[in-house]
């Protein structure tokens, strides 16, 4: 069943203009409160976070009201990362966390992931009632018992010490000089405030949010004003966080970048040695390097695919009993520390086995050597189908073909804007190119 609301993570779209206008918010915020007290009972609460979106002020407070409007308590957290949110719904015993972001899209965008009392984000049953609710009519309480909203001062701290906690006791990070881009988003004081605390000498970046600059020149999606602090200041490495601060990229003492399959690489093969890693098993998408998978199978570790997007990266953990998984572009999940990606927890373990071997992050950042890969993406407008198109399926299976096993293509739409995402896998790079090349100019000839 197509969704109209529902993407990969959550509801996503421009600030503004439907679905992310404060009337739909508002719906889905009453929705959410009407599936989490499906008993009647008093005395249920919910959770939110934020980033630092300018919209954010405008979706937290629709949201607040819709939540309200069914007879929920609301905790207003402020400006927290997403993993925050998922620690902070149990923790406070919540049967609902909301966190607003677009995570790595521009300022312009906003967006709203839901997650259980459990602290996981909601399933596609779970999405498809709310959106469902949303969509129709949702029924009010009576005035004597709509909720009640308050701000919760100290949500970054109970975080801030949760981070810390998953960082070896053992160890410090006194001597590491350690770039930290925050994206100008969530992580703006959270991430700085942990490294240093453990001993870091710290290099800020990313950490002036004014409601318009997130993810700007900065962060996850934009490495290279980190790496050009790393060559400027003589630093040891560089995290890198989106505006939301779910997923990480690393950058080593020279400037280069290092991905989320170098980071699952590193650690699913010190996992394994240290008998930590359940399932000898790590679970990631289908957009996963194959010199990642032939990286894994020659120390016995198995790779368990996934569709894209962390959620299901964590639903596949979950069924499988697996504690470590991610994404490429860098959501590392880890159940024994969070319930979704949690970029400062992953960057930190990779300081921690920095300090552990004494080895550069330019040597723990190359564990295999990638097989070529390219993506593309083509952007397309309201209602087009560009997939359906006879002419882009022909070319789908024209270059099948010729890459005749030899390669691997994915094509696939974006489940978080309008784009189609069109990448293939081959050692022979001029093949590579002409195969997506050939689909990408049948999408756009489609659109």
């Amino acid at each position: 069943m197509t969704r109209k609301l529902f993407g990969t993570d959550g509801v996503r779209g421009q600030a503004n203009s439907y679905p992310m206008t404060a009337e739909m918010a508002l719906r889905i915020g009453a929705a959410a409160g009407r599936y989490f007290r499906r008993d009647g009972a008093a005395g249920h609460r919910v959770v939110i976070g934020k980033d630092t979106r300018l919209s954010g002020y405008m979706i937290e407070n629709a949201l607040t009201a819709g939540l309200t409007s069914t007879g929920m308590n609301v905790l207003l957290l402020g400006p927290v990362p997403t993993p925050a949110v998922g620690m902070l719904t149990p923790s406070m015993r919540a049967d609902l966390g909301v966190m607003i972001s677009a995570s790595h899209n521009p300022a312009e965008d906003n967006g709203i992931k839901l997650f259980g009392p459990d602290g996981f984000k909601l399933d596609d049953t779970a999405e498809r009632a709310i959106e469902d609710m949303a969509l129709g009519v949702v029924e009010p309480v009576q005035a004597t018992n709509i909720g009640r909203a308050k701000r919760i001062d100290d949500g970054r701290f109970r975080y801030l010490e949760r981070v810390k906690s998953t960082f070896p006791s053992a160890l410090r990070l006194d001597g590491l000089k350690v770039v930290i881009d925050c994206a100008n988003g969530a992580a703006y004081r959270a991430a700085p405030e942990v490294l240093w605390e453990l001993g870091a000498e710290v290099i800020p970046l990313g950490v002036e949010p004014n409601g318009l600059n997130i993810n700007s020149g900065c962060g996850s999606t934009k490495p290279e004003a980190a790496a050009a602090k790393i060559r400027e200041t003589g630093a040891d490495v560089g995290i890198c966080l989106d505006g939301d601060a779910d997923r990480v990229i690393l950058i080593d003492e020279n400037g280069a970048v290092a991905d989320g399959d170098q980071i699952m690489a590193l650690f699913a093969n010190r996992w394994a040695e240290d008998g930590r890693l359940k399932g000898a098993t790590l679970a990631a998408t289908v957009m996963s390097n194959l010199g990642l998978e032939r990286f894994l199978a020659d120390r016995s570790i198995r790779l368990h695919r996934t569709a894209v997007g962390d959620r299901y990266v964590v639903e596949a953990m979950r069924a499988n009993g697996l504690n470590l998984g991610g994404e490429q572009s860098g959501h590392i999940v880890m159940t024994d520390y969070a319930t979704t990606g949690d970029g400062l927890v992953a960057g930190l373990q990779f300081l921690a086995e920095m300090v552990r071997t004494g080895k550069p992050a330019s040597t723990l950042t190359r564990s295999f050597e990638k097989v070529p890969q390219l993506l593309k993406n083509v952007r397309y407008g309201a209602g087009a189908t560009p997939l359906e198109a006879p002419a882009v399926k022909q070319a789908i299976a024209d270059a099948e073909a010729r890459l005749d096993g030899s390669g691997r293509l994915l094509i696939r739409k974006s489940g978080t804007e309008p784009l189609i995402r069109v990448m293939a896998e081959a050692e022979d790079e001029g093949l590579m190119t002409e195969v997506v090349d050939q689909i990408v100019g049948a999408v756009e000839a489609s659109v």
